[in-house]
């Protein structure tokens, strides 16, 4: 998503080219990555790229090459590799996994409709009765943020209350024909996994996913495990901010977890054993592995393939918070990366690039300086719009007595374009969303990660506005004095 809204900036003409692009730094490593190496790579992307903390592991086969935390939290300690960090949609192929417990157990379906597994999971569309767990853990269900009640159900108190909210929903598509990303999917998941297993989401994932796999310092409860505060970007200064409510319960985007504990999870993606025995089989583990033909995406992973190297990779962004998690079948390499931050560009994905290049025994690039080209453009821009605002206003009656007895056709269309950013500031939530294929996004959330460029358009927009009304009035003024 964060991609998405730069390219609103420049859609919009915001961002414009800078006159020297930021130059990426190398650093040298030995032909395979070494504990050292990695540190010093992440050390330099650190100071690189201003992140406020950041933690990350890389693990190959059975064993964590390096788990480490850098940077500060809110409070100002040190983030180390058990840092609790929130990684919002990495949690998908968390939840997946627990779905695959009961699938194992014998309790849950795959390809038997939800409906029949699940009671109170009825929709308005007589199509939801074919949804199947198999659809909702491959986002082939047709459930969509532009056709279910999002906001309800995000006020919900439960996943039942949740789950009980989409009745007025319907779908985009007939379940199997058509993939789309929708966190609405995983949320029902998590609702499964209470009714089948007969406990608590929360609990079954301590229980029958974390506990297995050694994983003490995870949960999905953020009361038993309390992350501080997380960072927003703004023109170049990092915020410490609450993470938006709403927004990190249940099974699309709950987890919260540390470097060392994801350094165990990916291990577990080879098909090792847990220090407390197997979480899900190893047909079950290739499921989840294996995307259906011609999608791309699998119970929580999608197929990428990065400078030759085919992945399977998820990101996950909240709004102070970042990560992003990737195995390499062929190598068996695993790598997680986490940021207490959320920003325009995000970084976490570049950190990830020069990781696997490491494990290829290739030279890394070291990422930054694109988030603050970005918001130095754009801090460019406010200051520049609310310049020409106020220089629209002191020259407002030299231009109304310059426009003074002309037609009011011709007047309005020379008003128009200081008023062409009130329009789009108005429509700027409904954009965004638009450019983000259709997932909601609301005045609120656009004031988090996409602050400076919220802030902009604001600016902008109030330039235009003041210039157009002064205009107005010093018109009116000329004209009553002839």
């Amino acid at each position: 998503m964060k991609r998405t809204l730069i390219g609103t900036a420049v859609t919009i003409g915001l961002v414009v080219p800078l006159a020297v692009a930021p130059v990426a730094r190398a650093a040298a490593l030995p032909a395979e990555p070494t504990p050292a190496a990695v540190d010093a790579y992440l050390g330099e992307v650190m100071e690189s790229t201003g992140l406020p903390g950041m933690s990350a592991v890389v693990t190959h086969g059975d064993r964590i090459v390096h788990a480490a935390g850098y940077g500060r939290d809110s409070e100002g300690g040190p983030v180390t590799a058990r840092t609790p960090m929130r990684v919002a949609s990495v949690s998908k192929s968390f939840t997946a996994m627990a779905v695959m417990t009961l699938v194992d157990d014998g309790r849950i379906s795959l390809d038997e409709p939800v409906a029949g597994q699940l009671p109170g999971f009825r929709m308005a569309d007589p199509r939801a009765a074919g949804i199947t767990v198999r659809h909702l853990l491959n986002q082939t269900s047709g459930l969509s943020d532009t056709t279910v009640d999002i906001g309800a159900a995000q006020k919900a108190e439960s996943l039942a209350g949740y789950v009980s909210a989409l009745g007025t929903g319907t779908l985009t598509a007939a379940p199997g024909t058509r993939w789309e990303y929708c966190n609405v999917n995983y949320d029902v998941a998590a609702r499964l996994v209470e009714v089948a297993g007969g406990r608590g989401f929360g609990d079954h994932m301590r229980e029958r996913v974390f506990g297995p796999l050694g994983m003490t310092g995870s949960t999905v409860d953020d009361r038993v495990v309390t992350p501080s505060r997380g960072f927003n970007a703004l023109y170049g200064t990092w915020v410490a901010r609450s993470e938006l409510s709403g927004f990190h319960a249940g099974g699309s985007g709950g987890v919260v977890t540390t470097a060392a504990d994801m350094g165990r999870w990916l291990i577990a993606q080879t098909g090792r054993t847990g220090p407390g025995g197997r979480t899900v089989t190893p047909e079950s583990l290739k499921i989840m592995h294996t995307p259906p033909a011609g999608r791309g995406y699998a119970m929580g992973w999608g197929e990428e393939e990065l400078d030759g190297t085919g992945l399977l990779v998820h990101s996950g962004n909240l709004f102070t918070y970042t990560a992003v998690q990737a195995i390499v079948p062929e190598t068996r390499y695993g790598f997680a990366v986490m940021t207490n931050s959320a920003a325009l560009h995000d970084d976490t994905y570049d950190v990830l690039a020069g990781l696997v290049a490491m494990s290829r025994g290739r030279t890394p690039e070291v990422p930054g300086g694109d988030r603050q080209a970005y918001e130095l453009v754009l801090g460019l821009v406010a200051a520049a719009a609310a310049g020409l605002g106020v220089l629209g206003v002191l020259r407002a009656r030299r231009w109304a007595r310059g426009r003074a007895g002309g037609r009011r056709r011709w007047i309005v269309a020379r008003l128009l374009p200081a008023l062409l950013p009130v329009a789009l500031f108005a429509a700027y939530p409904d954009l965004i969303s638009f450019l983000s294929n259709g997932r909601t996004v609301t005045w609120e959330q656009l004031t988090y990660f996409a602050a400076p460029l919220t802030i902009t358009l604001a600016v902008v927009a109030a330039a235009g506005a003041v210039t157009a009304a002064v205009r107005l009035v010093r018109l009116r003024s000329v004209g009553s004095s002839r």
